[in-house]
């Protein structure tokens, strides 16, 4: 039948050969097919769809800029305004291509700008140097046109292209007016409420304050180093961005408390091109203020004490003391400090000077010269912050007002009782042989005394023979470390974590055998104020801890920080360290002793506590005398401690205790040393440097 075949029937020829080469040719012409609808395609997206696509891949690309917030005021304790920011309108301005655009300049191989991007830019800046001097302040430095185009850094040099150049703060009206008006003409321009700071006239406590200073120039400093790294990551918070021009804070507690006073930056999301330039605002969000601070220093008692400061050391200059005058006490420090809870209620560091001359852009030379002595705050650390006529600083010997604890380490230790009577014959010997020798100041005998007695009439002599040599002989080489953790107990040789920045834990140099030629002569110079250096906040806060009997407490500076609407957002209280358990009638023993004869005190309506103190220290190849006083008021149940240095002042009872008088008073009118503040009635004694 037709419809089989014999199984070795073949087709013709014809037949036979195209099956597989139908198929490959097949394949071909598929494969041509595909590839001119992909060339097609192709061009349709160069030359058709170019446009489009290259807009939405430049839109693609999106960038953060922040808007800084208005930073929060920091109060006195009554009150007043001591850094607080005020509104200012400045002018930015946003780079586009008008600007910028370039061209591949064939001889030098460089990209420059363009004609039209040249004219543009030197448009601008005649057109705004004209507004500025038509419509600006005419007291107000001028902007001229070269002023203005390095101001907009079209070389990014400080900025990156998209971030808008700052060009002008502080507006008049009047300019506010006009760029509004004509907002069409000034592609890229925008005016942004910015916040200038301000600093009190009155120069209240300006290194405890601190300051602030661009951002830009903070990297040294491990609180933006933090900063900028959080910045780096991925899912940062745009809010915690900082604009590199912005201020921050760059000391005291306009540092410490950073975050908190600088608010919440608001930001712009704006689309960039390629070449990191603007296109458009895509996002944006508003700032949130700064939460305000809270002080516990009291503006009037710390005028008060800053004057004292003062007054004393024209005093030291003009009326002979022990003989001599003293014109190379040209600075000096104090600190009060509640007792029952921590509060700072001042806290001088004098000189002092004018923080605003840290508000401008760069501060020159000639006025950082001017203050480069003073900006630092003495009462915490050892820097530049003050040198007296031979060069000494602030961390200074304590002389005797190391006495207290010395007597309170002797009693602990069992190295007398507060009935042993010692033969005071004005000379303690102490060494090898006993070859070397430690006086009483002037040599004075005091004769049989007991362990009160030997704290009230300062007694060198019962302070080498009765703790310094007994507590060596009973510890030998460890005797150092002994001292060491009574002292830093009381706060002497540690922080007393107030969170100042560069607070300074003091110089603890009885440890240094080396330096003192042995481990007993470490103890001896000791024991009598001679070794171990302090700051004056370490000085009023031992004072605290004696007044306290043994209870360390944390020195508060702030006492509460407000939001914007003035609700309470964080307070402060009483804040216990170190505590230290010693027997009732050693504290009675030491308080008893606290009984210097003082003259500046005369009339002084309340018992209290105090011990002078005169350090030596050798500058320049001569023995230096520094004023040193520690007193709490009242001696019963004491409301304020406070401790004043004055570096060459002299004897602590002519040049310390007159300023430590004027700070009782001060806090006696205020709130009262009894509780009862006297200037609801009452009047308080007047007193005078003496």
């Amino acid at each position: 039948m037709k419809w089989f075949r014999h199984p070795e029937a073949r087709p013709d020829g014809a037949h036979g050969r195209s099956t597989p080469g139908f198929r490959i040719h097949l394949f071909f012409f598929g494969t041509f097919i595909i590839f001119c609808i992909l060339i097609v395609r192709l061009a349709s997206l160069q030359f058709a769809e170019a446009a489009a696509l290259t807009e939405i891949e430049e839109n693609q690309e999106t960038k953060t800029v922040p808007l800084s917030a208005i930073r929060g005021i920091i109060h006195a304790a009554g009150g007043e305004d001591i850094a607080y920011s005020t509104p200012v309108q400045s002018l930015y301005v946003t780079l586009t291509k008008d600007y910028t655009e370039t061209y591949r300049n064939k001889e030098t191989g460089n990209y420059d700008f363009t004609e039209k991007a040249k004219a543009n830019t030197a448009s601008l800046a005649a057109r705004l140097e004209s507004v500025f001097n038509e419509y600006g302040d005419p007291a107000a430095g001028k902007l001229a046109q070269e002023d203005i185009t390095a101001l907009l850094d079209l070389n990014f040099k400080k900025a990156l292209g998209y971030y808008p150049r700052k060009i002008k703060t502080g507006l008049t009206p009047e300019e506010v007016a006009y760029f509004l008006e004509q907002k069409d003409l000034y592609p890229g321009l925008s005016i942004v409420e910015e916040a200038a700071r301000h600093y009190d006239k009155d120069t209240v406590a300006v290194q405890t304050v601190g300051y602030i200073r661009p951002y830009k120039s903070l990297d040294s400093l491990d609180i933006y180093k933090n900063i900028r790294s959080a910045m780096k990551k991925n899912n940062a918070d745009p809010g915690l961005a900082y604009k590199e021009e912005e201020f921050a804070g760059a000391y005291g507690l306009e540092q410490q408390y950073q975050r908190e006073l600088r608010g919440k930056n608001g930001y712009q999301t704006i689309s960039v091109n390629p070449q990191n330039m603007a296109e458009e605002v895509i996002e944006s969000v508003p700032p949130v203020k700064g939460n305000d601070i809270w002080m516990t220093i009291n503006k009037n008692i710390q005028m008060k004490t800053e004057q004292a400061i003062m007054d004393q050391l024209s005093w030291l200059h003009s009326n002979p003391v022990q003989g001599k005058l003293h014109p190379d006490a040209l600075t000096g420090y104090a600190v009060a400090m509640e007792v029952d809870t921590g509060n700072i209620v001042a806290m001088a560091s004098m000189p002092d000077y004018d923080t605003n001359v840290w508000t401008a852009e760069k501060v020159k030379p000639e006025v950082f010269g001017a203050i480069e002595d003073n900006y630092l705050n003495g009462t915490i650390n050892d820097t530049t912050s003050g040198i007296s006529g031979n060069g000494l600083k602030s961390i200074l010997y304590l002389g005797s007002t190391i006495k207290p604890l010395s007597v309170l380490i002797g009693l602990n230790e069992r190295l007398f009782s507060t009935t042993d009577t010692y033969n005071d014959k004005g000379i303690a010997y102490f060494g090898k042989n006993d070859n070397a020798r430690v006086s009483n100041s002037s040599g004075h005998v005091l004769g049989p005394i007991r362990p009160a007695k030997a704290i009230q009439e300062s007694s060198n002599a019962f302070m080498v023979d009765r703790v310094g040599n007994p507590l060596y002989k009973k510890y030998q080489g460890k005797a150092p470390e002994v001292w060491d953790q009574y002292l830093k107990a009381f706060g002497l040789g540690v922080s007393t974590q107030s969170g100042l920045p560069g607070e300074s834990a003091g110089v603890n140099d009885y440890m240094n055998i080396e330096a003192a030629g042995s481990t007993q002569a470490a103890m001896v110079y000791a024991s009598f104020g001679q070794k171990g250096k302090y700051t004056a906040l370490q000085l009023a806060q031992y004072t605290a801890t004696l007044a306290n009997e043994g209870e360390r407490i944390k020195p508060q500076l702030v006492s509460r920080i407000t939001d914007a609407d003035g609700d309470t957002v964080k307070e402060f209280h009483r804040e216990v360290l170190d505590k230290i358990t010693l027997a009732p009638s050693y504290w009675r023993e030491i308080r008893q002793g606290m009984n210097t004869a003082v003259k500046a005190f005369d009339g002084f309506p309340y018992d209290f506590a105090r011990k002078t103190g005169t350090s030596e220290m050798e500058a320049y190849g001569k023995v230096r005398d520094n004023g040193v006083f520690i007193a709490y008021a009242p001696r019963e149940h004491p409301k304020l401690a406070v401790a004043v240095v004055i570096p060459e002042g002299g004897f602590g009872s002519n040049s310390a205790a007159p300023v430590a008088r004027e700070i009782f008073d001060a806090y006696d009118w205020e709130y009262g040393l009894d509780g009862i503040p006297k200037k609801n009635g009452s009047t308080v004694t007047e007193s005078t440097p003496q």
